[in-house]
């Protein structure tokens, strides 16, 4: 049923649930530092997948580790440098420089005179979109150049989990895993920086900040990716701020201005204009379940 939802539907969608998840997550900074928030949001997104999944043996063994754990890092340290940047930053101002992952991928795969424009046009869209501002401290900006970066190897990585044929799998373990490696992040403020985890309304939000934000839009990532060619996939990832601006309008009744409205229409037409170079790889689907086989004495 989810592969006949049109790639950019299931983008508008994944993007609905990760706003929400962000709005859940800005609850925790007064409790929890960002980067803790971060490594909350990527241990929770893990266990609720493991409980659903289930991942087989095959999973952990080193030849899927070497696709599933370097994803699952990316992931982890895109939303700490992201997180930690909107606390020094404008969200507008962190949104526009973290494109830049994006843009550079799409830049980078564009092949012909349309790909180019695409590329432009979901530039300046997001710039109008996010209302850059140059304000807050240098700190915020390295932080969100580094969001970009890592942004950029969630693509290039992501396009090799999904297509691999067992996604979401690989998913579950590279979180996990990528969890436990991050972890130590959550002792550095020592039993002082420990003691909102006791509190089960902090441990129910960063699992749900888990779910909205990196299990459902990251689930859709990895049927998207399956479908496109990464560049594609980088140029509809400009539909995310676009989305942002009209939940805030249809949700919080902020209504955008002329710039966001001209910055939606070129995101708009970037992903019109994008070439479908890179589509059509076959899907593969993730192989059926293996039944225990009955001994017959």
């Amino acid at each position: 049923m989810i592969r006949r939802v049109p790639a950019p539907v299931l983008f508008v969608v994944g993007g609905a649930s990760m706003y929400v998840g962000a709005a859940l997550a800005v609850g925790l900074f007064d409790r929890l530092s960002p980067a803790a928030v971060a490594v909350l949001r990527i241990l929770g997104a893990g266990l609720v997948l493991l409980a659903w999944r289930r991942p087989r043996r095959a999973a952990w063994r080193a030849p899927r580790l070497r696709r599933s754990v370097p994803f699952g890092l990316a992931t982890a340290l895109m939303n700490a440098a992201f997180y930690e940047a909107i606390a020094r930053l404008p969200l507008g101002t962190a949104v526009a420089l973290e494109f830049c992952g994006p843009v550079a991928v799409a830049a980078a795969l564009s092949r012909r005179p349309r790909d180019v424009g695409a590329v432009v046009l979901a530039a300046g869209g997001v710039a109008l979109i996010a209302d850059v501002r140059w304000s807050g401290s240098p700190s915020g900006v390295l932080w969100a150049l580094a969001a970009a970066v890592m942004w950029a190897a969630y693509i290039l990585l992501g396009k090799r989990v999904a297509t691999a044929g067992n996604g979401v799998d690989d998913l579950a373990v590279g979180f996990t895993v990528a969890a436990v490696l991050c972890s130590p992040v959550l002792f550095l403020g020592g039993a002082a920086g420990l003691a909102p985890l006791a509190d089960p309304v902090v441990v129910l939000l960063a699992v749900g900040v888990g779910v909205l934000s990196s299990v459902i839009p990251y689930g859709l990532d990895q049927v998207v990716l399956r479908r496109v060619g990464q560049g594609r996939f980088a140029v509809l990832l400009a539909l995310l701020p676009a989305t942002a601006t009209v939940i805030g309008f249809l949700v919080l009744g902020q209504l955008p201005g002329a710039a966001e409205g001209v910055g939606i229409a070129a995101v708009i037409a970037a992903v019109a204009l994008r070439s479908r170079d890179g589509d059509g790889v076959p899907e593969v689907l993730e192989p059926p379940r293996e039944t225990p086989r009955r001994h017959v004495e």
